[in-house]
């Protein structure tokens, strides 16, 4: 299977990035190194303090889990390359001048977006902004 590299021409990736919301409310919980995964969460992170887990919010309450940061996770849906230089920038100084936080994750493919659960249909609005 050849991998592609992915898009890195700015104008390109704003142009033709199409959102998209995922439907759930996600949370940010973590476990302790080594402990065995009681959910199937969308995305982890080892740290030195312990692995966070990116999980519905309806699995980690089922699993017992403390959460932080209710949010919806919009996809990007635009094969952007790791090396692309200020997709991301543009994304999130555009919500940063909307008082917007948002955490970032990037896979091989895409960018996704965890946005404030309360504020992910006004994301989407301003996404549509940059697409011209």
């Amino acid at each position: 299977m050849q991998l592609t590299p992915g898009e890195t021409n700015l104008d390109a990736l704003l142009r033709t990035m199409e959102p998209v919301l995922h439907p759930e409310v996600y949370v940010f919980c973590t476990v302790p190194l080594g402990s065995p995964l009681l959910v199937t969460p969308v995305a982890t992170f080892r740290e030195v303090e312990g692995v966070t887990l990116i999980v519905s919010a309806t699995e980690a309450a089922q699993a017992g889990l403390t959460a932080v940061y209710p949010c919806r996770w919009i996809t990007l849906n635009v094969h952007s390359s790791l090396e692309a230089v200020g997709f991301l920038a543009r994304i999130t100084g555009l919500l940063a001048a909307h008082g917007i936080s948002v955490n970032l994750v990037s896979g091989y493919y895409h960018d996704h977006l965890f946005v404030p659960a309360e504020r992910a249909e006004e994301v989407m609005q301003l996404l549509g902004t940059l697409r011209g």
